[in-house]
């Protein structure tokens, strides 16, 4: 009887359903993580199965034989000087148009909406000659400086919390003497904590995990990006699969426990951003 009262209190009826389904998006993860610590005969034989014995050879053969630490540093200080440089840009666009609302400013608005619209494949070609007109292909800075104007779906984000902020708190500080500058960083940017976070988990996410643009702008190993070893662990003809699926899981790791600390602020930014949107 408390069994039965236990399992009352705890699970509801769509609980009957919600499991199964996420048994069905664990199950590759499942896969990933345990045929890390097989061993490639291990793998073949019998690939769905709980390892024998736990084995750390991949670690240890990722470690030696790949540039995997290089490209954590690379990957590290490309998303972390972009996503700043997308944050700041991104909420200083939004200032004027949120506080300042003319027909100007309402065109850039609806300008940078645009690109939305826009799918990168389509602007591929002349991106790349950009690129290469500013020697900025296969270097650190110049995937920096792309992924820095992809910053319209923080405009569009800090537009729809700054409308929210009272617009006596911006004319007082004008009133005070206080420069545009000055009440943005010490007035505006410290009340949008909950939309700069979720700007700041959406572009991580996007940045730590792309691959089209640094495969087609990064070609040396030393300007290299996590994801790019992952492709770059799959052969034409053959393939160690439990080298790729450790590649696989380091990469993926780091991501994975930043987006288990901070999944809590995207919903709270998302309906903090919709007040008035």
């Amino acid at each position: 009887m408390k069994l039965r009262k236990l399992l009352r209190d705890n699970f509801s009826l769509s609980d009957l359903f919600i499991l199964p389904v996420c048994a069905v998006f664990l199950y590759p993860f499942y896969f990933l993580v345990i045929s890390t610590f097989k061993t490639l005969r291990e793998v073949s034989y019998n690939p769905t199965a709980f390892p024998t014995s736990l084995y750390l050879g991949n670690y240890v053969e990722v470690f030696e034989k790949t540039p995997i630490l290089q490209a954590f540093r690379n990957t590290f200080t490309l998303t972390l000087c972009s996503v700043l440089l997308i944050v700041v840009i991104g909420e200083m666009a939004a200032y004027p148009i949120a506080f300042n609302p003319n027909k100007f400013n309402n065109a850039m608005l609806v300008y940078l909406m645009l690109g939305f619209l826009v799918p990168f494949q389509a602007i591929l070609l002349s991106l790349f000659e950009v690129m290469q007109t500013l020697r900025l292909l296969d270097s650190l800075p110049g995937m920096i400086a792309f992924y820095a104007n992809g910053s319209a779906l923080t405009v569009f984000l800090a537009v729809g919390y700054m409308r929210s902020i009272p617009r006596e708190l911006n004319e007082a500080a004008i009133v005070d003497g206080a420069g545009p500058a000055r009440i943005f960083f010490q007035i505006i940017f410290p009340l949008m904590k909950s939309i700069t976070t979720t700007s700041i988990i959406f572009n991580t996410m996007w940045i730590w995990n792309d691959f089209i643009a640094p495969n087609i702008f990064l070609n040396s190993r030393t300007n290299t990006t996590l994801v790019l070893e992952v492709f770059r662990a799959k052969g034409q003809f053959t393939t160690n699969w439990p080298i790729f699926m450790t590649l696989s899981v380091v990469t993926i790791f780091p991501i994975f426990i930043f987006y288990c600390f901070m999944q809590k602020h995207i919903i709270k930014g998302l309906t903090a951003g919709a007040v008035k949107g």
